[in-house]
């Protein structure tokens, strides 16, 4: 079993493992709770009723947070010609082409995020291995495999991430940092949710919500009444 800190110990004092609370005294208790030296994010875990292991009961998608994440994400644009002004026009950190694939190959990745249009990803594809091992492949499903390069920019830019089921069939997300209003948490976790629950699949049955949990980087979790999102 793992062992805490003594600051972990007594954060945990403040919430009771075996209640579930309702989502702004669940919010309210995680930033209480939290007490690291550095602005902690806030995240979120939500155990779904579906089998990862099926295709058809996959879950993945995109959302923007109302309220952004707290992180400025830096983006990274393959592309070519007019499609490259757009992107630096809407704020992309990088643009360029094969001299960004070559950097890359060279162990280079001060970036967070890759967007790449269409007629680049032949190209981009020689770096399968590297980008997909850091999760950070484009990919059409997460909106990084576009022709609408400035839109795609300006989302991440306003908060747009990325949800995906992993093998425990749990999807886990940032919805801010614990510096947030209650409030505005609140709603990041709303929008979230909501998009969860636009992306069930058809196949998934019984209780597609089975539990939420909301956390602080270093601090304890508390228990959502998953029921009041269903």
């Amino acid at each position: 079993m793992a062992k805490h800190g003594k600051k972990y110990v007594e954060a945990a004092k403040l919430i009771d493992r075996d209640a579930t609370y309702e989502s702004l005294e669940a919010i309210e208790l995680v930033k209480k709770a939290a007490s690291a030296k550095f602005d902690e994010s806030v995240e979120v875990a939500v155990r779904l009723g579906v089998d990862p292991r099926k295709q058809d009961q996959n879950v993945r998608g995109v959302v923007v947070l109302p309220h952004g994440t707290g992180k400025t994400q830096r983006v990274l644009v393959f592309a070519k010609g007019e499609k490259l002004k757009e992107a630096e026009a809407a704020g992309a950190d990088y643009v360029g082409d094969t001299d960004l694939i070559n950097k890359i190959q060279q162990g280079w990745f001060e970036f967070d995020v890759c967007v790449a249009t269409p007629d680049m990803m032949s190209e981009v594809g020689k770096l399968g291995r590297i980008l997909g091992g850091k999760g950070l492949m484009p990919n059409p499903k997460a909106g990084t495999v576009t022709t609408d390069v400035a839109k795609a920019v300006q989302e991440i830019k306003a908060g747009k991430i990325e949800y995906r089921l992993d093998k425990a069939g749990q999807i886990h997300a940032p919805i801010g940092k614990v510096s947030f209003d209650a409030e505005k948490l609140n709603d990041n976790l709303k929008a979230l949710i909501d998009a969860l629950n636009r992306a069930k699949p058809a196949a998934a049955k019984g209780v597609y919500l089975k539990n939420i949990s909301i956390s602080s980087t270093m601090g304890p979790g508390a228990r959502l009444n998953a029921a009041s999102y269903r």
